[in-house]
């Protein structure tokens, strides 16, 4: 007796069998899917800063989902791969600054080889009754791999980074960067299934087209639903900061080839700014803080770095956060935050934990000189190994350097260590005017509603920011400006749900890809044991 599988749904029921294909016809099959592949992953990469379009990204994964739906995995891969290069390409164009388009480009094909993985995946689960749920739960477990592998991750292009402006941001407070590249994926997703069923049937009405529309429009309501947990109450009263941008004497992998330039900019600009408090023109600041390598020079080695950066602080008379490549002592460098008292000098360190592969630290140095001599540019600084809160007059301030505010774990840490605030600081010079900055700083977002705190993002060249708990910016500076904000920013301790639950929210979500994909396991090996 042989066995028989039913139609997932009523709108899969089988078709007459039309005619023999014109060559015409089998160039679009095959041409139209894989167009509107690469055009989903373009859409993508325009929901991101600088452009504030938030809203292209549901579009784009409704695309995908459209093209995914019922192909065979084999199919599912491709055309995940082209939604990768039309999406990370351009994304990542900045990583090609100074060094040309072949690490660019390694880069960018080597994140989609991740996105074809995830094509494959969501293809594989597109034919399981409410395939959204199961697709976007694909999703996120393919941005959780690619966040931890190779060379520990490059979670950068997270589709929860698009949203600093979008009706889907409250959700980072309730479960993290997961929960709203989630909630942002489900909805394109259903959109899809919404827009497939109408168009096999224009007149439907049964319930599958009923639940496709519900979760299109159950992200929205969720995140309208979690607006009560993003605030910018004051929960300790106020502490005035001051963020420093000195500005670099020249942009690119040279910004520091002048010795001690970059420091003095750093100085001259503090300097600046402690005249103006001193005239009443400006607020005198309870602490002061300074970008990455913001001390291009090791202030414990070299007594005029320490001298000047010294008198920066009995200047301003406030506690300054210095960032500053140093050499520890066991001899081996280290990117650090220094805490400097207007008093004491440096007393408290945090190293950078999450160093950037390729430019701070080179895996595997020999075999790509093969194919640049560029990697002997790359650094060889040791990462530091634990969080570090700074008590700078009374404030918890919590450092999160630069490339770190992409690791959910790392800015996590940090808060739960006790950051009142948290900083930023960053040294984006090497990548001149491009779009990076722009998109770190909507990290810098995102995160600030993930944790409900304030984050000051000190920057050598801009943008350089204040930034409230709910993620929008209080004020801002230029690129290749020297500038100062001084702002009044809340100081808060509670803990958001996203805060708490840490990487559960995560976890939860990949088992939801991962239940999709062995229930389409389940269901063949029962279709061949029938």
């Amino acid at each position: 007796m042989t066995a028989t599988t039913a139609p997932t749904d009523a709108s899969e029921q089988t078709a007459p069998q039309p005619g023999p294909e014109s060559r015409a016809e089998r160039i679009r099959r095959r041409l139209v899917p894989g167009a509107a592949a690469v055009f989903a992953g373009v859409l993508l990469y325009l929901s991101f800063a600088p452009r504030e379009l938030w809203w292209l990204a549901p579009f784009a994964c409704a695309v995908l989902g459209f093209v995914l739906h019922g192909r065979r995995p084999k199919s599912g891969f491709g055309l995940g791969l082209l939604m990768g290069l039309g999406y990370f390409v351009p994304l990542l164009s900045w990583t090609g600054v100074d060094v040309g388009p072949l690490p660019w480009l390694a880069l960018a094909v080597a994140e989609t080889l991740f996105l074809g993985l995830t094509g494959l995946g969501i293809a594989y689960v597109s034919r399981l009754p409410v395939w959204p749920v199961w697709a976007a739960g694909v999703w996120i477990a393919g941005e959780a791999a690619r966040a931890r592998f190779p060379f520990e991750g490059f979670p950068w292009g997270k589709v929860a980074f698009s949203q600093p402006d979008g009706l889907f941001l409250p959700l980072a407070a309730l479960g993290g960067t997961p929960l709203l590249g989630f909630a942002v994926v489900l909805c394109g997703f259903a959109l899809a299934d919404v827009v497939r069923r109408l168009k096999a049937d224009p007149r439907a009405r049964d319930r599958a087209l009923v639940t496709s529309a519900a979760l299109t429009l159950t992200p929205v309501l969720a995140g309208a639903a979690a607006l009560p947990l993003v605030s910018n109450k004051a929960e300790h009263g106020t502490t005035t900061v001051a963020v420093i941008q000195g500005n670099v004497p020249r942009m690119g992998l040279d910004f520091n080839a002048q010795r001690r330039a970059v420091l003095d900019h750093h100085v001259k600009e503090t300097l600046r700014l402690a005249a103006e408090v001193e005239a009443g023109k400006a607020k005198q600041p309870d602490l002061v803080l300074w970008p990455e390598n913001s001390s291009d020079i090791d202030p414990y080695a070299n007594p005029d770095a320490y001298a000047v950066i010294d008198k920066a602080a009995k200047a301003i008379k406030a506690p300054v956060s210095v960032g500053a490549v140093v050499t520890a002592k066991d001899g081996k460098p280290r990117n650090r935050q220094i805490l400097w008292d207007p008093e004491t000098g440096p007393g408290a360190t945090y190293d950078k934990r999450h160093l950037q592969p390729f430019g701070e630290y080179m895996p595997y140095r020999d075999f790509f000189r093969v194919f640049s001599s560029d990697v002997d540019r790359a650094g060889v600084f040791q990462p530091g190994t634990k969080p570090a809160v700074f008590d700078m007059a009374g404030t918890g301030v919590g450092p999160v350097t630069c490339y770190e505010a992409a690791f959910d774990s790392v800015v996590r840490d940090q808060v739960k260590e006790g950051a009142q605030i948290l900083s930023v600081p960053s040294n984006n010079a090497t990548f001149e005017r491009s779009q990076m900055t722009y998109q770190q700083l909507a990290i810098d977002r995102v995160r600030a509603v993930e944790h409900g705190r304030a984050v000051m993002v000190p920057v050598t060249s801009g943008v350089s920011a204040v930034i409230r708990p709910d993620g929008s910016i209080a004020q801002r500076t230029g690129m290749f400006t020297a500038e100062s904000l001084v702002a009044d920013v809340p100081k808060r301790s509670s803990l958001t749900p996203a805060t708490r639950l840490g990487v559960w929210p995560e976890v939860l979500l990949v088992l939801v890809g991962a239940a999709g994909v062995g229930w389409v396991i389940a269901r063949r090996r029962a279709g061949a044991a029938g």
